[in-house]
């Protein structure tokens, strides 16, 4: 019987301590949108919340590609590498066939392209032409439209994109090859 208490003691200790750490876990660590201007009341403008980006936010590793000090994720340095539009499919595959930046005497091949997010984490909403952070590293970033990895759910023959002039997140047909890749900002799984 005490064997019985004990056990059913231990195991009501173990879910109180689970249930606890749920509870009060913190939630992820979002970014401010860099929008400073105030347009309406509740809006980014008047809250200011989000997470203050690092100093510096970037950091350029010297072999043509540069980290995001924010959200941890490399992306090369040219932001027009292909120098060329691509449809949505050859901007997946010319991003998953790179071979770019130092990895223990070689280089990463593990490239891809950045899902939506990973995309528009780059957005500074304060800012237009190109829509990023002031005194970012990147190089050649075009006016234009950037293909994002993530398929529009409702529509799978489109794909997410996020023009670079305004920054947003808007969805267009995949066999378009008037827009520049996003492949262009690329990510690195590490």
């Amino acid at each position: 019987m005490k064997k019985r208490i004990l056990t059913t003691l231990v195991a009501l200790m173990g879910l109180l301590l689970l249930t606890a750490s749920i509870v009060w876990a913190a939630p992820a660590p979002v970014a401010k949108t860099g929008q400073t201007t105030y347009y309406q009341w509740g809006g980014d403008g008047h809250l200011q919340k989000g997470v203050a980006s690092p100093s510096p936010r970037f950091t350029d590793r010297g072999d043509g590609t540069v980290t995001d000090n924010l959200t941890g994720l490399m992306w090369a340095k040219d932001a027009n590498m292909a120098g060329t539009t691509k449809t949505w499919v050859d901007a997946i595959a010319y991003a998953n066939s790179l071979s770019l930046g130092t990895s223990c005497g070689g280089t990463y091949t593990d490239w891809r392209l950045p899902n939506r997010n990973e995309l528009n984490s780059l957005v500074d909403a304060g800012n237009y032409n190109p829509a990023l952070p002031i005194g970012h590293p990147f190089s050649n970033v075009q006016s234009i439209f950037y293909w994002s990895g993530t398929t529009y759910a409702s529509s799978t023959s489109s794909a997410w994109l996020v023009p670079m002039p305004s920054g947003g997140a808007y969805y267009y047909n995949k066999g378009l090859q008037l827009l520049r890749m996003a492949g262009s900002f690329r990510q690195l799984i590490i």
